[in-house]
């Protein structure tokens, strides 16, 4: 983008707010701090961090932080999560509240509003900015969109911040896993983030030579899982890897959650369910592993932290030019831009003919029932 033929005295781009909203991820401080020192250094704008995402704006006053250079001089680009906070507590249109579920939006709007605020940069994933746009345009709000999310099933872009942290958490784990399943002769399970999509699962299976992967996306058989392990018996190996994502479900297609002592349901449990039908026809013995907000938390790779660099800049170039309602991507080597509906409306899952699962396949790994 030609940045520098902005007219910058039809410009009025002078002041602008930060936000981070759903799961947390590596890469999140880089990304403020990009857009810090681009506002600042480029185009001299003031920049206001909103915390805790929208719930910031609910406050009275508005619950916000001027960014200075002096926020950015410790360790924040090493850092996992977001310094801001986040929040993925449900929808502002149906916001529970007092037992009751509440339109928050027009609350949200007033504290937007507030802070005369020329434009509005969100880091998000898709339910996030599908949110935070249906709000823009109520309140006709200037708002950037960069997309962060573990799962990497952002459609319009390849990467998305977080996605390559929580691969390399969940490959050092089975990194890890491989000593004490040789030493026991076990398969080890391990258990790993994918809300519907399974592209940790498969990134992290091949880097970490796991020989089964188990994805939602390609059916599986528990009798396919053991065939592979009975397999590699009779090659004398005695010990596997098997990594599963989260959202696989049971081979009666129903899912596995876990209730949470505040009657919250979540994802988790598929690792316990292979070990204990894998331990009921077999005399292998599992362990499992369930990997958990570690893959969030785990300080950012170099490869998130230049992402996330790359997309800070390009979005305050984006408000810079008035280029509203637009979602930076990373495409063909290169960031581009795209609307935020067409950069959500798109779902990006792992297909039959992804190569990663012809590598898989190549290298000898179940990856489940394919013709």
């Amino acid at each position: 983008m030609k940045s520098e033929k902005i007219n910058f005295l039809m410009g009025n781009i002078k002041k602008i707010g930060i936000l981070t909203s759903g799961g947390d991820c590596g890469g999140l401080n880089a990304a403020i701090r990009s857009i810090f020192f681009r506002a600042k250094t480029k185009y001299n704008m003031e920049v206001f961090g909103i915390r805790d995402g929208t719930i910031g704006l609910t406050k009275r006053p508005v619950d916000v932080e001027k960014l200075t250079h002096e926020t950015f001089k410790g360790y924040l680009l090493r850092q996992g999560g977001t310094f801001l906070g986040s929040n993925n507590k449900g929808n502002t249109f149906k916001f529970p509240k007092n037992g009751k579920v509440i339109d928050n939006s027009d609350f949200i709007i007033e504290g937007y509003k507030s802070l005369n605020l020329d434009g509005l940069i969100i880091i998000g994933g898709d339910g996030s900015m599908q949110i935070l746009k249906k709000l823009a345009d109520k309140g006709k709000m200037n708002i950037v969109a960069i997309p962060k999310t573990i799962d990497n099933d952002v459609g319009a872009t390849e990467n998305s911040i977080g996605f390559h942290t929580a691969v390399y958490a969940a490959t050092q784990a089975l990194d890890n896993l491989q000593s004490t399943a040789a030493s026991h002769r076990r398969s080890m399970i391990l258990e790993v983030m994918g809300r519907d999509a399974g592209h940790i699962a498969l990134n992290a299976g091949i880097a970490g030579g796991a020989d089964v992967i188990l994805i939602p996306e390609i059916k599986y058989s528990i009798d396919g899982v053991i065939k592979k392990l009975n397999e590699m018996k009779k090659n004398k190996i005695q010990h596997s890897l098997i990594i599963v994502a989260e959202a696989v479900k049971k081979e009666d297609g129903s899912k596995v959650m876990h209730k949470y002592m505040d009657g919250e349901k979540r994802l988790g449990g598929i690792g316990d369910y292979i070990a204990s039908e894998i331990m009921k026809k077999t005399d292998i013995e599992c362990r499992v592993t369930t990997l958990g907000h570690v893959q969030r938390g785990a300080p950012p790779t170099a490869s998130d932290r230049i992402l996330a660099s790359a997309f800070g800049v390009y979005a305050v170039d984006l408000l810079a030019n008035k280029k509203f309602n637009r979602m930076v991507a990373w495409n063909n080597r290169r960031v581009v831009d795209v609307a935020i509906d067409e950069g959500i409306k798109t779902y990006r899952d792992v297909k039959r003919d992804d190569p990663l699962v012809e590598t898989a396949l190549s290298l000898g790994v179940y990856i489940g029932e394919l013709k």
